[in-house]
């Protein structure tokens, strides 16, 4: 059984992802937690009532679109957390960095409380107008949620784990295959009994600069005549339709690219700015790779005369991922790099010096030498000020995030460059509709290029964008009582859906570290007791926790911390957590790479008395009152470590200057270095959201040039014919496209070859495999020649017999026999009354005799013994067959532990074996075994030899041989009597 439910992105203008796939057994996989620019709660809903039943969680790109409400889920739903997640590497990486950037850029991503659920929660009679916010995921806690995410390379088969509350798996197995458009991209292979679903959304099969091809068509870059046997023919093909109607661009992407470099140059040369929306993780490295490289071979100096930003909060994190995961990229920034480093060894070996690295002419493929990173508010304004009539050159260039223009330092830049003709915005993505009500500004001002390029008009002059600024305001008053109220009635209900661990909802901001850090309570805590200690906790955590004035009897067991000269409590006729000392438990504090690690810990004792006298005499000097517990700045620092004689253990690495250079992270320092960091938030407790709405006058150019790196039409009808799915599904696009596509792809299939599928969001479709399946009975002396074989865990055993129909004998002759008895019975002289009744039982007992007899008499399917006269005929026809499936790496393990060497050579998966034996497996799952050494007689020869054949080897006799045994020793040969 399959079934397949959409809950975002099918037959709709949002681009959000989320599935529901069901197999067999109530086995329940998300494949994707998307969500869109307007963060609408709503829209999270049926997900939410999953979640209690869900087994497992599938990632395939680490976009907005694909899992945007990840940390909303971990962070808001009960036991979201305990279910398994798994994606590669690049996903959970570059995850990460996206939603810590898209949570400090906008205080719209952390989602308002329903007033509904506030006037429920409220004691006063007013109703709540305001939008009140929830607690965001911290940075830490962002971190922390990516960290329970298992990481998975490509095609490698992962049998996962279940949830605590999920279903047996039964050998569920999943595998990851490169689906280019993003790094680290996915296309999901399910397999479960005889369900083999292939959950393809958002590929490409074009190599681009930095992302290879999606992996249909086998290696590096889709390199192959047909589709991998993996992907082959899977009883179902989940495809996002989005592109669809898409034409090929003429030239592919070296076309697409000179389009955008040339609409580039004609801007930057008049003096111009660029701006060119992107994301903050996946599609910004494609961009961010082609300035960069096109500024550096400008030889012309069109483009090096313009200044090369990019802007993001988290874009250093970004990029220096990027760096670290060049194995899954194409082949070409594999080399790239790799001539980088051997050239760098190479000048230091001659001249000491890499001059080429120095002047960025030979530098790595994300090493930037013309593009700067921009990571602050104030650089952004000091970058994009007017230039100095000084300044000849004036163009400008800035990549900022984020694509849809609602949040990030693109909203900040179309500020400055919307007013002035000059400037340009190149669109270069098709922006999804989220809400019809109120479009992104990108979907706005596309729709404004759209129609200037219908219509022949010239430039966008005169017309008005709406521009909302969302920031956030402290609770206050009544306002803050409220938001208490519906907290703790919501802590309330997540304690009784979540026993284990402290509830979600106790952030920093919202209680007392005591709450927070505390284990749950007890079993015997009553409703009383319980509901005392939640509004105690709400109490705590107000912002202004340190001047709340709580007594004895607020604070409970926590009055041992919280009150100065208190050594005793008593606990008696107490109940829950007033019983047990309050031990708080520190949270250790943790990076990327584990437990952070304090130098000074494991300094020795020499060291450590002198680093103790120098910091006394430090303090002795210049210190103050005022200074205790501030922090010092970074040129403090390194001061105080120069004076004196510190022997303390210096942590820089000493690196040779080649490689520094080709692995430094940013460009030379200049006057954008010099701007501080923006001002925190002054509202980090309870908040509400503010929404201003002003009118900006949008006078520039605007341009698009498809970047997305989404299949197009072409692809489509290209690669689904090859795959010969048996059930098609289409998501992942609008109603126009999506229709249109499921009619192309009827008519590229034979009459009824396919059934194809295009669900609308919540609805359920039934794509079971088609199968014919009857129940027979096999016969007790058939069974006890059976001879069962083990292969990969599984019994197989070859069945010979005949089908007869045989009756139920069993059911007749117990009818017979209760028929025998009660005529046996001796007669009686019954009374009239008791006559009639003893009539119409009998004839009740006979119409059941005869519905028992009717039954049995029906044939049973049966599967017996052959009579001796017919098994010498069919032993001379059947033929003997190979069950299983051979895989050359568990071949190579064996031969060398029976003391051959083997080894793989070449690209295609050759194991060669003592340099004379060649075995290969070809797409359609055949081995061939080929020897050619010194034969027996003086002449060489070859021999190939199918499995399943006859055939016969006249090379190296011994290792052929050998060979040839394990490969059958590694199938079960299932004879044919």
């Amino acid at each position: 059984m399959f079934t397949f439910s959409p809950l975002q992105g099918a037959l709709s203008e949002s681009a959000a992802s989320q599935s529901i796939l069901e197999l067999d057994g109530g086995i329940k996989v998300l494949v994707d937690v998307g969500w869109d620019e307007s963060f609408d709660v709503s829209k999270l809903k049926g997900l939410e009532k999953q979640v209690p039943t869900l087994s497992l969680i599938l990632l395939t790109h680490a976009t907005t679109n694909h899992l945007a409400a990840f940390a909303h889920c971990c962070k808001h739903f009960p036991l979201f957390t305990r279910i398994p997640v798994y994606a590669t590497s690049p996903v959970i990486a570059l995850g990460r960095t996206l939603l810590q950037d898209l949570y400090a850029s906008t205080p719209l991503a952390a989602t308002t409380i329903p007033n509904s659920a506030l006037n429920e929660a409220s004691y006063s009679s007013q109703q709540i107008a305001s939008d009140f916010l929830l607690q965001p995921p911290t940075p830490d806690e962002i971190a922390t949620y990516f960290s329970l995410i298992h990481d998975l390379k490509y095609s490698q088969p992962h049998q996962p784990l279940g949830s605590p509350f999920s279903p047996p798996l039964n050998g569920l197995t999943i595998t990851a295959y490169n689906s280019g458009h993003t790094l680290g991209g996915t296309i999901w292979h399910i397999q479960h009994g005889l369900e083999s679903i292939v959950y393809a959304v958002d590929w490409n099969q074009g190599r681009e600069n930095v992302f290879a091809g999606a992996a249909w068509l086998g290696g590096v870059g889709g390199g192959g005549a047909e589709v991998i046997e993996q992907l082959r023919k899977p009883t179902a093909l989940v495809c996002s339709s989005r592109g669809g109607q898409k034409p090929s661009m003429a030239g592919g992407r070296a076309k697409r690219d000179e389009v955008l470099l040339e609409k580039v140059r004609s801007c930057v040369t008049k003096g111009g700015t660029v701006l060119i929306p992107i994301d903050s993780s996946a599609r910004v490295l494609e961009l961010a790779y082609l300035m960069e490289h096109a500024w550096r071979v400008d030889d012309s100096g069109q483009l090096k005369s313009a200044k090369l930003y990019l802007a993001g909060r988290n874009m250093h994190s970004t990029m220096r991922y990027a760096r670290s995961m060049l194995e899954w990229m194409d082949d070409s920034i594999v080399r790239e790099f790799e001539a980088v480093v051997d050239g760098a060894k190479g000048n230091k070996k001659t001249n000491g010096t890499s001059e080429a690295i120095k002047h960025g002419k030979d530098a790595g493929p994300f090493d930037f030498r013309h593009l700067r990173i921009l990571d602050r508010k104030g650089q952004i304004d000091k970058a994009l000020q007017l230039p100095n009539e000084s300044d000849a050159s004036g163009g400008r260039v800035i990549l900022a995030s984020d694509s849809s223009l609602e949040w990030g330092f693109s909203k900040q830049s179309l500020r400055y460059v919307a007013q002035d003709s000059r400037n340009m915005l190149i669109l270069t993505e098709h922006p999804p509709l989220s809400s019809e009500t109120r479009p992104s500004l990108a979907r706005t001002l596309w729709t404004w290029w759209k129609a200037r390029s219908e219509t022949g008009a010239s430039d966008e002059k005169g017309l008005e964008l709406e521009i909302s600024e969302v920031q956030k305001q402290a609770l206050e008053g009544s306002d803050l009582s409220t938001y208490q109220q519906w907290l703790a009635q919501q802590r309330q209900l997540q304690t009784t859906l979540q026993s284990q661990g402290p509830t979600t909802l106790e952030a920093s901001g919202d209680v007392g570290d005591d709450v927070s850090e505390s284990s749950s309570e007890s079993d015997d805590t009553d409703t009383e007791q319980q509901g005392k200690a939640l509004n105690t906790a709400t109490t705590m955590g107000q912002t202004s926790r340190k001047k709340a004035a709580l007594t004895d009897a607020d604070l409970g067991i926590n009055v041992l911390l919280k009150r100065k000269g208190v050594y005793d409590f008593d606990i008696r006729n107490k109940k829950g957590r007033d019983r047990m000392f309050p031990h708080p438990v520190r949270r250790k504090r943790t990076d990327d790479y584990g437990e952070l690690i304090r130098p000074e810990d494991f300094l020795r004792a020499e060291e450590r008395e002198d680093g103790d006298v120098q910091d006394t005499d430090q303090a002795g000097k210049g210190d103050n009152q005022d200074n205790l517990g501030k922090k010092r700045k970074w040129d403090d620092a390194s001061k105080s470590q120069g004076a004196g004689t510190n022997k303390r253990p210096q942590l820089k690495r000493n690196v040779s200057d080649e490689f520094e250079t080709v692995l430094s992270e940013e460009a030379l320092p200049d006057e954008l270095d010099a701007v501080p960091d923006d001002a925190e938030e002054t509202a980090v407790g309870p908040s509400k959201l503010v929404v201003t709405r002003e009118k900006l006058a949008v006078n520039l150019q605007i341009e698009f040039v498809d970047f997305a790196g989404i299949h197009d039409k072409r692809s489509l009808h290209m690669l689904i014919p090859l795959i010969q799915p048996r059930k098609l599904i289409l998501i992942g696009g609008g109603d126009d496209e999506t229709t249109a596509l499921a009619s192309d792809c009827r008519k590229l299939f034979s009459e009824g070859a396919i059934d194809v599928y295009t669900p609308a969001v919540g609805a359920t479709v039934d794509a079971s495999v088609d199968t014919n399946a009857w129940v027979v009975k096999l016969a007790p002396a058939l069974v006890k020649q059976l001879r069962w074989q083990s292969v990969r865990g599984l019994s197989i055993a070859t069945v010979t017999g005949r089908l007869v129909a045989m009756l139920k004998d069993g059911a007749a002759g117990d009818s017979h026999h209760k028929r025998l008895k009660t005529e046996s019975l001796p007669p009686a002289s019954p009374s009239p009354e008791a006559e009639e009744e003893n009539q119409k039982k009998n004839a009740q007992q006979q119409q059941q005799e005869q519905q028992q007899a009717a039954m049995a008499a029906v044939p049973e399917p049966t599967l017996d013994v052959l009579p001796s006269n017919l098994a010498s005929a069919t032993r001379s026809v059947a033929q003997p067959l190979h069950v299983g499936d051979l895989r050359l790496a568990d071949l190579r393990r064996a031969l060398q532990q029976a003391g051959h060497a083997a080894e793989f050579r070449g690209e295609g998966g050759t194991l060669l074996v003592d340099g004379s034996v060649v075995v290969r497996k070809n797409a359609a799952g055949r081995v061939d075994v080929e020897s050619v050494g010194l034969p027996i007689s003086s002449s060489a020869s070859t021999a190939a030899v199918r499995i399943g054949g006859a055939g016969g080897g006249a090379g190296d006799g011994g290792t052929f041989y050998a060979v040839k045994k394990t490969i059958y020793e590694s199938l079960a040969v299932v004879a044919g009597a």
